[in-house]
């Protein structure tokens, strides 16, 4: 049960992420997904959110973490794609 909230979640994130980052209409729920879930990966290791990956998912202070390190993924993607962080 604890792994398809991880996905409900981490969809929600990257969703909110590619909202934010304005790359909503390229990406489908898929994607979406990977970008949360990877995000939060990038928060819990990168940015020190903490014990992010081993907590509960449904924390605000891990789900604003795992928002972040969505947003410098979807960052670094448009910069190495476009040349430009939008």
């Amino acid at each position: 049960m604890g792994f398809i909230v991880w996905l409900i979640v981490g969809g929600i994130v990257g969703w909110l992420a590619s909202i934010i980052m304005r790359t909503d209409a390229q990406q489908g729920i898929i994607l979406n997904i990977v970008v949360g879930i990877v995000g939060a990966v990038i928060a819990g290791l990168v940015l020190g959110g903490g014990n992010i990956n081993n907590s509960d998912p449904l924390d605000l202070t891990n789900i604003l973490w795992s928002l972040l390190g969505a947003i410098i993924l979807l960052a670094i993607v448009n910069l190495v794609r476009r040349g430009s962080v939008r």
